[in-house]
């Protein structure tokens, strides 16, 4: 019989299979663009930074809220959020910024069969870009 998985253990699986979605969706022939400062590298090595704090469930799987990153960008800039919301209006029009921090400050509670359909749903979109 398989073991239940824990809740921490299927929301560290969504993101890993998200993160890998979202830095290879934004790759071409394996090479990705950090989102903030424009630096060049294999989508693997880069990072999947988010706009809004994945402590807010609400956008944390939100495509338009995660981007490619380096680590500098991600980890020792913070994540570059001032940047970050510049560079959002920009690619999908502007208030996109707005419009995901008044999303973050909702409260939502994902049910561990949502999330284990995220997985599945990102997962498969990750084979297709295969």
């Amino acid at each position: 019989m398989a073991k239940k998985l824990t809740r921490s253990k299927i929301v560290k699986k969504l993101d890993t299979i998200f993160s890998q979605y979202i830095r290879k969706k934004n790759s071409d022939h394996g090479k990705a663009t950090c989102f903030t400062c424009g630096k060049i590298d294999e989508w693997k090595k880069l990072q999947c930074g988010h706009f809004q704090s994945r402590r807010h469930y609400s956008t944390r799987w939100s495509e338009s809220n995660c981007q490619v990153q380096c680590a500098g960008c991600n980890v020792f800039k913070y994540g570059e959020q001032f940047k970050f919301g510049l560079e959002l209006d920009k690619k999908f029009g502007e208030g996109t910024a707005e419009n995901l921090h008044i999303k973050a400050q909702k409260q939502v509670k994902f049910q561990n069969f949502e999330l284990l359909e995220m997985i599945k749903y990102y997962q498969n979109k990750f084979d297709e870009l295969k």
